[in-house]
């Protein structure tokens, strides 16, 4: 641990992650796995949030304060750090949601970048979503995103 980590965060005391913002990290790590984050992505994070139940008692404060956390851990190691933080805390139930959610934001803006690509066949190992739901999931996403 250095020398600030215990004045300004970092090290091993970092808190553990809840089940929102994993949900939340998954879905912006897929918004920003090629370098940027497309307004159509943004778009699309906030529209799957904003329908779950999950999310229900978020005031904006609270949904602020845990996106600038999330963004932090996505600034200091980018979207395989957050992946790597958010997989192990999302429950059983929400793999599948944020996987299709992933997919749809990957496809949002028309463009399906290489570090895309892998992002998606990360999550879906790291999610253990099988193979054939997995490419069962992306065509459909493919569809919905066409035009």
């Amino acid at each position: 641990m250095g020398l600030f980590d215990s004045l300004f965060g970092g090290g091993s005391s970092d808190k553990s992650v809840t089940k929102q913002e994993a949900f939340t990290g998954i879905l912006l790590a897929a918004a920003a796995a090629d370098g940027h984050i497309a307004e159509e992505e943004a778009q699309g994070l906030w529209t799957a949030i904003e329908r779950m139940k999950l999310f229900a008692n978020f005031t904006p404060d609270k949904f602020n304060r845990m996106m600038d956390t999330l963004l932090k851990i996505l600034k200091k190691g980018g979207a395989d750090l957050l992946v790597e933080k958010c997989v192990p805390a999302l429950p059983e139930e929400l793999k599948a949601t944020a996987f299709v959610n992933a997919c749809d934001i990957v496809l949002a803006d028309g463009v399906v970048e290489d570090e895309e690509k892998a992002l998606i066949e990360k999550l879906q190992k790291k999610l253990e979503i099988p193979g054939d739901e997995a490419m069962d999931i992306v065509k459909i996403m493919v569809i919905k995103n066409r035009g």
